[in-house]
């Protein structure tokens, strides 16, 4: 490994009493790795009940890193200010720019390791932003596109990583997404086989492992069911039901009402009902309105009407590749029994591995925050079995 690139900390820490808000410091402590962090997000944690509180102090640590010239961690306190800023609000652009000026800056990242392919589906068009990552001697080439609010500038030190474990990265925003979303205004597609084959497109690539970060879970194994260009797969972690997903934030009260609802087609109600929890329950609200903002749509009928698509159930028995599942055993945002129903409905696989982490490894959470090097180790260790199974095949 190249020495710049640091070891991912190990640990999930108790910052602050939300489960939600302790998951986003935690994410974001795990690509800077900075202990320091810990202790200044623990000072202002007590000062945190709302998101406008949120968005105050870290916009404030993001200041005051600036000014010692700790400009990683202050790119990250920046992401996080940004985070749950509303889509039009007008420091959301500017935060956004400077979190992609600094994480590029930091981890040397080039012109000329960015690119821009054309999209185009039906009457969308639009441009997916691309990053590509080659080491002198590729092993094989990854593609990677994130889930449903992740930025591809976030996870530099996990490209790099795989660079220099000797694999090609060609990591995409597609529709919906970073740059996509912002910049080209291409909103959220299920058909996720259509952004990833204009990228093999443009690049002329063939033979590729894709791999699916988050809500990519999800979008790997529909764009593996359609794109045989695409060889093998890894859902980090597996999203098997987005529609399964949303509903679990809501109370069983109105999940259940909810259901009744959707299935009328009462979206007039379904509106008042979800616009009710929002003003309940800050996730909610927060989670409806980025949603819609992401998928196109403009009520939460229309957005929960869409989401229904975005599921692995119908299309898995497509997939003929080798795929590795990854999940966190204590996921908040996605079921543990969707691990084990994705694993089932991949009945035609070549070959299928599935890795289960735990909180004995630090591990247990969405996306294994709290040990990234773990993932990392596991996905490579796959990937080169993969490598010598083609070799000797």
């Amino acid at each position: 490994m190249t020495p710049s690139l640091p070891s991912p900390p190990i640990g999930y820490h108790a910052i602050h009493p939300d489960v939600g808000l302790n998951f986003q410091m935690n994410r974001w402590f795990g690509w800077v790795g900075d202990a320091s962090m810990l202790d200044e997000m623990r000072a202002v944690a007590p000062r945190i009940t709302t998101y406008a509180d949120w968005q105050r102090e870290f916009a404030a640590l993001a200041q005051q890193a600036l000014a010692r010239g700790q400009m990683l961690k202050a790119a990250y306190y920046l992401r996080s200010a940004e985070f749950f800023l509303p889509a039009g609000d007008p420091q959301r652009k500017p935060m956004r720019e400077k979190f992609v000026q600094l994480t590029r800056d930091h981890y040397g990242v080039k012109s000329s390791d960015q690119h821009r392919v054309p999209y185009a589906d039906g009457p969308v068009h639009g441009i997916l932003p691309v990053y590509r990552f080659t080491p002198a001697r590729p092993k094989g080439v990854l593609v990677f596109c994130g889930g449903f609010d992740s930025y591809l500038e976030e996870l530099f030190l996990f490209f790099l990583w795989l660079r220099d474990a000797g694999y090609e990265v060609v990591a995409f925003e597609g529709p919906g997404q970073g740059s996509a979303l912002f910049d080209a205004g291409l909103p959220m597609t299920h058909e996720w086989e259509k952004p990833v084959a204009a990228v093999l497109d443009h690049f002329g690539l063939d033979d590729v492992t894709l791999i699916g970060l988050s809500m990519g879970g999800y979008f790997a194994i529909r764009a593996a069911a359609f794109e045989l260009r695409v060889q093998r797969v890894i859902a980090y972690d597996i999203l098997f039901d987005s529609f399964d997903c949303n509903l679990r934030q809501m109370p069983t009260s109105i999940r259940l009402v909810l259901l009744v609802l959707l299935r009328l087609k009462l979206d007039v109600l379904v509106n008042a009902l979800a616009r009710r929890a929002a003003m309940r329950s800050l996730v909610i609200g927060w989670g409806l309105q980025h949603a819609m903002h992401v998928t196109g749509t403009t009520t939460p009928a229309a957005y929960l009407h869409a989401i229904r698509r975005y599921t692995a159930g119908t299309i898995s028995s497509r997939v003929t590749q080798d795929v590795l599942l990854l999940a966190g055993s204590e996921d908040h945002y996605v079921p543990l029994a969707q691990f084990h129903q994705q694993i089932a409905a991949l009945d035609n696989t070549r070959s299928l591995t599935a890795r289960l982490f735990t909180r004995a490894e630090s591990a247990q959470n969405h996306c294994q925050v709290g040990n990234y090097g773990l993932v990392l180790q596991v996905i490579t260790a796959w990937l080169d079995t993969q490598s010598a199974s083609a070799q000797h095949g």
